[in-house]
This record gives structure tokens, C-alpha cells and sequence, in this order.
């Protein structure tokens, strides 16, 4: 449940909007991997942040790097997380639609 909220806001922060790439470009993301270990335990009314990391340009699976961190900034879990683009009307993978990529390619290095 934290991985989803952390990649929803920082796709929000983006203006991405999951509900857009749902009800009109027809493109939903399943999680295909979770990897997540527990360093530390939260506790009852800890304030906990999540920083959501993407190192690449997505490609047909785009891949989550998540921290989870108490209110003392202290290392408490790490994950990765894949998910994939599906259409939602042929259930076939596919590639980012643009208005991910275009919205994403201002934060990577473009050399090729």
C-alpha cells in the first residue's frame, strides 16, 4: 500500500494522473515484482515518508525504487517494485504511452 501511494503522488507531482490513463487512454499498470526488505520497524503514529525513486525512461515495465523513512530521517524499508503497461481492452503489454514519457524525459540524461 505505501509503494502505490508513493508512485501515485509522485506521478501527481509529474501531472500524471492515474485516473487519465485509466478511463481514456485505456492503459492500466499491474505489479509484476515486489522486492522489499525490512530494516527497521515503524511504530504506532511514526510520521513516515516515502521517497519514490525511477532511475530509467520507462520501457514496457517500469521500475520503482522506494525508501521508507521515520520522522528522525531514519532508513526504515527499501523495495523495488515492477509493474507493467497494459491496454486494458486487448489485456496486451505495451509501451509507455507519451504523456508518461514526455512528462518523464525532462528528468533523465537523453544521450544516446
Amino acid at each position: 500500500m505505501l509503494y502505490e501511494i508513493g508512485r501515485v503522488e509522485a506521478f501527481r507531482e509529474l501531472g500524471i494522473r492515474y485516473k487519465y490513463l485509466e478511463d481514456e487512454l485505456k492503459i492500466m499498470m499491474p505489479v509484476i515484482s515486489v522486492e522489499s526488505r525490512y530494516i527497521k520497524p515503524a511504530k504506532y503514529d511514526d510520521l513516515l515518508s516515502i521517497k519514490t525513486i525511477l532511475k530509467t525512461l520507462p520501457s514496457k515495465i517500469i521500475h520503482y525504487f522506494f525508501e521508507i523513512f521515520n520522522q528522525e530521517n531514519e532508513l526504515l524499508h527499501k523495495a523495488e517494485v515492477k509493474l507493467c503497461f497494459v491496454n486494458m481492452i486487448t489485456n496486451q503489454m505495451v509501451r509507455p504511452p507519451h504523456y508518461i514519457t514526455n512528462k518523464l524525459a525532462n528528468y533523465f540524461d537523453q544521450k544516446d
